[in-house]
């Protein structure tokens, strides 16, 4: 790497998953990098077996199906060997530190594993990137009109000027669509397995699970007979309406169904 010295190993790795809820998903594929002192490099990628469904939401994303991983180790399998190549190093990867680190702790302490980051260096590169380039407004608006925003934080200047950052967005990138019902699927960043708009329920393979708290990962219908304090206390607590429809008719045995394409 350039001007980078290394006292020691750094590994850069990503993990590719069921989903995105730390506590209930699992690896499917890891890919590790690893970086010698010397500036020797090491890579080994692996599918990963999870134990469990993998939503088609996921494998749209990643393209790693339940076919392709079923006769694919499982993480216990590989855990010990995979401590110890981390064993030494620092880390480094893409938003590893709100997502990808706390997986893979989960995932050893699944297999027995205690792995620590205490006294690794952690090189976040999306948090770099994201200090490089704030993502106010007014840093977009520099970035895209070339000027500074003035009267941030007043309503129509900055009315203003997000049109002006999409002008300059739609200037800049003419690979972007000029349609705006794929504008708008484009600016659509909430999960498709979403059942409410908060995403306190998600669909896994067709059922609705619960998607927080201590009850993450479990389907509504069984939360709904063995747990049915939970919903009582969902509905009577602060959340959106479309959550508490959820809960209350779950209450008394009425659950949603997934619409396929087709409807």
């Amino acid at each position: 790497m350039t001007d980078i010295k290394l006292d020691r190993p750094l590994i850069f790795f990503d993990l590719e998953t069921t989903g995105t809820v730390i506590s209930r998903d699992r690896i499917v594929e890891i890919s590790v990098l690893k970086i010698f002192p010397d500036g020797k490099r090491q890579v080994h990628t692996k599918l990963v077996n999870p134990e469990m469904p993998i939503p088609p939401a996921s494998t749209a994303i990643h393209g790693i199906s339940d076919e392709k991983v079923k006769d694919a180790p499982t993480f216990s399998m590989i855990a010990q060997n995979l401590f110890i190549y981390f064993e030494g190093c620092d880390m480094g990867g893409y938003n590893i530190n709100r997502f990808d680190v706390p997986m893979l702790i989960n995932e050893f302490k699944r297999a027995g594993l205690d792995f620590s980051i205490e006294g690794r260096r952690m090189i976040d590169v999306y948090n770099i990137f994201c200090k490089l380039y704030p993502r106010t407004l007014s840093a977009a608006y520099k970035f895209f009109c070339g000027k500074e925003l003035t009267d941030a934080h007043s309503a129509e200047a900055d009315t203003v000027a997000t049109l002006d950052v999409f002008e300059g967005q739609l200037r800049m990138h003419p690979e972007l669509s000029r349609n705006l019902d794929e504008l708008h699927a484009f600016s659509d960043l909430s999960d498709p397995d979403s059942v409410d708009s908060s995403n306190r329920f998600k669909w896994v393979g067709g059922v609705v699970t619960v998607n927080f708290g201590k009850n993450s990962g479990k389907t509504l219908s069984d939360i709904a007979l063995n747990d049915p304090g939970f919903l009582k206390w969902i509905i009577r607590s602060d959340f959106p309406d479309d959550v508490k429809g959820i809960a209350q008719n779950a209450l008394l045995g009425k659950f949603p169904e997934k619409k396929t394409n087709e409807e």
